[in-house]
C-alpha cells in the first residue's frame, strides 16, 4: 500500500500537482471565462471580465433629476417620549439626525465605491416622530447627468444612525428598518413605489 501511494504521489508530481486535491480545480482558463459570467448587460458597474468600474456618464443628457427615500427607526416609547421632551443627553436628536442626512447625501461619493460625485441643488431631510418610531424622509435633487437615489438613500440611512447612536446609551433595542427608493425622477428611468 506504502508503494502504492508513493507512485501515486510521483505521478500527481510529474504532472505539476505537488497538492492531489488541486486537480479537481477548474483551470484558470474555465476560472476566466467563469468570472465574465458575473458580467451583464445589466450590470453597469461591472465590465466584461466581471471587475467593478465606474460608469462614463459624459454622453448622457442633463436633466432635472429627483429622488425621494423613506426610512424608519424603532426606538421604543420610552426613547420617544425622551426624545420629543429634547432629554437626551447627547441633545437633539431630531435636528441633529436632519443635518446628519444633510452632511450624508453631500458625502455619497466618499462612502459609495463606484457613484459619481454630484452636484446637488437641494436636500431636504424630514425626521417625524412617533410614539415607538422615527420616519425619516428625504428629497434629493440635482441638474446632472445620473440621478440621486444612492443620495437620498444615504441620507436616511446616515440619519438613521445618527438616531441609533445618540440614544444607545439608553436602550440598545433599536431596530433601522425599511430603507426604500420611493420615488426617482430624470434620465431616461421613472420609479414610483405604491404606497405600502
Amino acid at each position: 500500500i506504502l508503494d502504492f501511494i508513493f507512485q501515486l504521489k510521483a505521478f500527481f508530481f510529474f504532472l505539476g500537482l505537488r497538492h492531489p486535491g488541486r486537480i479537481f480545480q477548474t483551470p484558470p482558463i474555465l476560472q476566466k471565462q467563469q468570472a465574465r459570467l458575473y458580467s451583464s448587460r445589466n450590470l453597469t458597474h461591472v465590465d466584461e471580465s466581471g471587475k467593478a468600474k465606474m460608469v462614463n456618464v459624459i454622453d448622457k443628457e442633463e436633466t432635472k433629476r429627483r429622488a425621494v427615500a423613506t426610512g424608519q427607526v424603532f426606538n421604543g416609547a420610552e426613547i420617544s417620549k425622551l426624545i420629543a421632551s429634547n432629554m437626551m443627553k447627547k441633545g437633539d436628536v431630531l435636528s441633529i439626525a436632519q443635518i446628519a442626512g444633510i452632511m450624508g447625501a453631500k458625502n455619497t461619493s466618499n462612502l459609495i465605491p463606484l457613484t459619481h460625485n454630484i452636484p446637488l441643488s437641494s436636500i431636504k431631510i424630514e425626521v417625524r416622530l412617533n410614539d415607538n418610531f422615527a420616519e425619516i424622509e428625504a428629497a434629493v435633487e440635482c441638474f446632472g447627468k445620473t440621478g440621486v437615489e444612492i443620495e437620498a438613500l444615504t441620507a436616511i440611512s446616515i440619519s438613521a444612525l445618527t438616531i441609533y447612536d445618540m440614544c444607545k446609551a439608553v436602550s440598545h433595542d433599536i431596530i433601522i428598518s425599511n430603507i426604500r427608493l420611493m420615488e426617482k425622477s430624470g434620465g431616461k428611468k421613472f420609479f414610483k413605489r405604491d404606497q405600502i
